[in-house]
């Protein structure tokens, strides 16, 4: 069985300024984490880890996410197949296309996207760091109100790992960075959705 209150116990405290301290990187804090795992629980873990990687993204996958019994999993991506569909109608609206086109709807129905201003006033910005910042705020509170009653379970490990990604993804990100990031936008649209193409603006 594992020890869930020893592992959460020997996390850092992290917010969405942190920084790293010298000799720790996102790798050594995760691999600390699975070595405590047991097989089970490194499944879910590796699953949550695939949903960081927009070539594995899809409608398979989203599909296997959203029917998994575990509910961190099940709340968390649901909540990014939400938020990558609101930046699909955004670069739609962008590239002059129908709203809906290329929004990856799984059932009959798109349900409820209750964050949609949130994302929509993110979205907005003119200035590319400060949005995508935004969104990782909106992601990050999504994250912690998933979690408000996980204190020692896998659901507050998976919490915390979802929380170190956008950390990391700050981490290596600089000021220079910031002209890729409407391109970067573009790209996870055609890693979640197979088979979109279209040229974005240069």
């Amino acid at each position: 069985m594992n020890n869930y209150e020893y592992i959460v116990a020997g996390l850092p405290d992290i917010a969405p300024e942190w920084k790293f301290p010298d000799g720790v990187t996102p790798e050594t804090i995760l691999e600390d984490i699975l070595e405590q795992l047991s097989r089970k629980d490194r499944a879910l873990v590796d699953l949550l880890m695939s949903g960081f990687d927009d070539e594995k993204l899809g409608a398979d996958f989203y599909a296997a996410a959203l029917s998994s019994k575990n509910r961190f999993i099940r709340e968390y991506f649901q909540f990014d197949l939400n938020l990558r569909n609101a930046k699909v109608r955004y670069l739609n609206g962008a590239l002059g296309r129908s709203a809906d086109q290329d929004v990856l709807v799984l059932g009959e129905e798109e349900p409820e996207f209750e964050d949609a201003q949130k994302v929509q006033a993110a979205l907005a910005s003119t200035d590319l760091l400060s949005r995508e910042r935004s969104l990782d705020d909106v992601l990050w509170d999504k994250i912690g109100e998933i979690t408000v009653f996980d204190y020692f379970d896998i659901d507050a490990i998976l919490g915390f790992i979802a929380k170190l990604h956008i950390i990391s993804r700050w981490f290596k990100l600089d000021e220079g960075t910031g002209r890729e990031l409407f391109r970067k936008l573009v790209d996870e649209v055609r890693g979640t959705f197979k088979g979109v193409q279209y040229k974005a603006e240069k």
